[in-house]
This record gives C-alpha cells, sequence and structure tokens, in this order.
C-alpha cells in the first residue's frame, strides 16, 4: 500500500528487518539541519586538527615555514576527518557534536547502537558524499526516506531528536 509522498518524506518507512520495524515512524532531520550538523562538525574537525598539523609540521618535520591548509588530497587530513567523525558517532551512539547542535542523530537501521565499523563507514561515506561532487548530499532530495551516500553506505537514517520524543525512544 503506498502512502502519499508528503508523508514518507517525513517519516521513516521500514522495508527490511525487525530493527527497522522498530523505527517506523520516526521523523527525519530536515536537509538544513542535516547540513548544519555536518558543517558544525567540519568547523570543529578543522579547529582539531590545526594545531596538531601546526605541531607536527614544527616539532616532528621542523619546518621553518609552515603552510597550513585544510585539503582531502592530504592523508592527515583525511585521517583526522575519518578520526573525528568515526569517534564522534561511536561515542555520541550517532551523535557527533554538530549533530547534537542540530538536534539531530543518526539511527542505526542495523542494530540499537551505533557499532565502530559502521561508525567508520559513515565517515567514509562523508568523503563519498564530496568525492560525488555533492550530489551525495542531494540524494536527500529524492530518497523517500531522504538517505544520503553517507546514509547508505552506513545503513543509517537521521531523526530530527526534537520530533522523535514526541514518537517513540528508538531503542
Amino acid at each position: 500500500m503506498s502512502q502519499p509522498s508528503s508523508l514518507t518524506r517525513r517519516s521513516f518507512s521500514s522495508h527490511e528487518n525487525p530493527r527497522v520495524h522498530a523505527l517506523e515512524g520516526l521523523p527525519l532531520a530536515t536537509f538544513w539541519q542535516r547540513a548544519l550538523g555536518y558543517w558544525i562538525d567540519v568547523l570543529l574537525a578543522v579547529l582539531l586538527w590545526a594545531p596538531a598539523e601546526i605541531g607536527w609540521r614544527r616539532f616532528v618535520l621542523h619546518e621553518q615555514t609552515i603552510n597550513v591548509q585544510w585539503d582531502f588530497h592530504e592523508v592527515g587530513n583525511v585521517i583526522v576527518a575519518l578520526i573525528y567523525f568515526g569517534l564522534g558517532n561511536y561515542w555520541g551512539n550517532g551523535q557527533t557534536p554538530g549533530k547534537w547542535i542540530a538536534r539531530t542523530r543518526a539511527i542505526s537501521l542495523a542494530s540499537e547502537r551505533m557499532g565502530r565499523w559502521q561508525s567508520i563507514e559513515r565517515a567514509l561515506g562523508y568523503g563519498a558524499a564530496v568525492l560525488e561532487g555533492g550530489l551525495g548530499f542531494l540524494q536527500f532530495f529524492w530518497d523517500r526516506n531522504r538517505m544520503c551516500a553517507q546514509d547508505r553506505l552506513a545503513e543509517t537514517i537521521v531523526i530530527d531528536v526534537r520530533k522523535s520524543s514526541q514518537h517513540h525512544s528508538p531503542s
């Protein structure tokens, strides 16, 4: 039985396993909530990365002139982003500091808690979304459950925690 598109774009529709059936009807985060959380997390990752990068270049590589720039072609930058997003999702059970500020949470479609590997997959998914020229983020607009590249890769959805407390707990 098909639901009107306005309803399927505002709430999660399960189709796979008992876990996703338990998530039925949870309110999905808006695009702008997700964008806000992502950009806050990128800013925080850069703020954590910059002193480490400067220290590495100054005290380990003994560079006198240090030119610091965030670039996804630099292995260190990619590692910091993976650590930040991976640990943030794992320790926060799907809620990084940016998601906390944006009042969103990534919810696992496979288990009640985000696992280590699932958290890393989600972090890698951000890279995939960026490498697709941003198309991985724009998938939000045509997916019935507002899933982006990182959601598909990690088997997650992102909910609006403000509205989810009115429904039921996802745990």
